[in-house]
């Protein structure tokens, strides 16, 4: 793409509504219109119009399962923009304790599109570049012989597609800490990985993560890392 039109894309993610669900689908799930209407505190109707228009601009994808429609983002760079426009935002003041719990939560762990960050996220990469599982290389992140022969134990896919045009691991700017964390396809393999075996889970309404027991107990006995200070 020779001339980018930045203007279309920024007015898309710029409107108040649009902003609201493209940041509520930054989990990297796939919800419903009706949901995504009320995150946005929208009617289905006017929802419906700026869905449209972001499948339209490529920046969400949708699927339907018989009545229902499903928007997703289209892809993880959508996910990288968004959280990239965190680290140079503004801060808000907080107006109520509901949304400094909330802030609390995302800061401790979320995903980020498909792969893990907040506190937990970057200090997860911490303990790997410890380890010397990964190196940092650039603005990406290598994979050891010794990082991949542990991962793949674990259950990580760790193998490079090479028809995949995605990062495999890349360094993602962490907005809440202001440092890296792991993202690309072996972030996101990895971070499944920690869902399949239940340490993370996901909390209601929105895109924060907790750390469970298992998780609490695994983390520290995989890969030396502790939270029991942080929950």
């Amino acid at each position: 793409m020779l001339n980018p039109d930045l203007k279309e894309i920024t007015a898309l993610i710029g409107d108040p509504s649009r902003l609201a669900m493209l940041l509520n689908l930054l989990g990297g799930k796939a919800l419903p219109a009706g949901e995504l209407a009320r995150s946005a505190r929208i009617s289905p109707q006017t929802a419906s119009t700026h869905l449209a228009k972001m499948v339209k601009g490529g920046l969400l994808v949708q699927e339907s399962f018989g009545r229902h429609k499903y928007f997703q983002l289209a892809s993880s760079e959508v996910g990288h923009v968004l959280e990239a426009l965190h680290t140079i935002a503004p801060s808000k003041p907080v107006q109520s304790l509901r949304e400094s719990n909330e802030a609390h939560a995302l800061q401790f762990a979320r995903t980020c599109y498909d792969h893990l960050a907040g506190k937990i996220g970057v200090a997860l990469t911490d303990r790997l570049l410890e380890l010397n599982f990964i190196e940092k290389s650039g603005k990406e992140f290598t994979l050891s012989a010794a990082g991949k022969a542990r991962l793949q134990v674990f259950g990580v896919e760790v193998e490079k597609s090479q028809k995949s045009r995605r990062c495999f691991a890349c360094q993602c700017l962490d907005w809440s800490e202001r440092r890296v964390h792991l993202a690309g396809s072996l972030g996101a393999s990895l971070t499944r990985r920690l869902f399949e075996l239940k340490w993370i889970e996901r909390l209601p309404n929105g895109r924060a993560v907790r750390i469970t027991d298992a998780g609490i107990k695994g983390l520290f006995e995989e890969f030396g890392l502790s939270v029991i200070a942080e929950q």
